[in-house]
């Protein structure tokens, strides 16, 4: 039964890593399994806009397909809200109003949560100084120096 559960999360890390990559914001894990029988886990994301919570929901989708396909899919032509429903793990995928007005960590406060951080990315920073380009890892192009 272990290997069962476990299976269960690392599909779960999949779906939350898929829409991390998507450059989702705020995605978490929540561990319901010792909470309630709807799901062991629930991915909570957010997207900026309908085509970005569009784009987290199909890369989710392309990256589970050979292990697992969605029960259901609700909110897909508006975009607002996406739930992902794949029983043994939910996926909400949200615009930010939507997330914050639902507020469904707060339903389930009691829930251990896992952060999943976005990967830092190579982006070059040019120094316009002396014409040349520093590849280290940052979160945005904004210099702290």
């Amino acid at each position: 039964m272990t290997d069962s559960k476990d299976h269960i999360y690392q599909l779960a890390k999949k779906a939350a890593e898929a829409a991390s990559n998507k450059k989702a914001s705020d995605v978490i894990i929540l561990s319901l399994k010792d909470l309630t029988s709807v799901a062991d886990y629930f991915i909570i994301c957010t997207g900026d806009v309908d085509v970005h919570v569009k784009a987290i929901v199909d890369e989710i989708r392309r990256e589970l397909k050979r292990d697992v396909k969605p029960w259901h899919i609700e909110g897909y032509h508006y975009l607002h809200w996406v739930l992902m429903d794949y029983v043994d793990f939910v996926v909400h995928v949200f615009q930010k109003d939507s997330r914050e007005y639902y507020n469904i960590e707060r339903l389930w406060a009691d829930a251990p949560v896992e952060r999943i951080d976005i990967q830092d990315e190579i982006i070059p920073k040019t120094d316009i100084s002396n014409n040349t380009h520093d590849f280290s890892p940052q979160r945005n192009m904004k210099d702290d120096s």
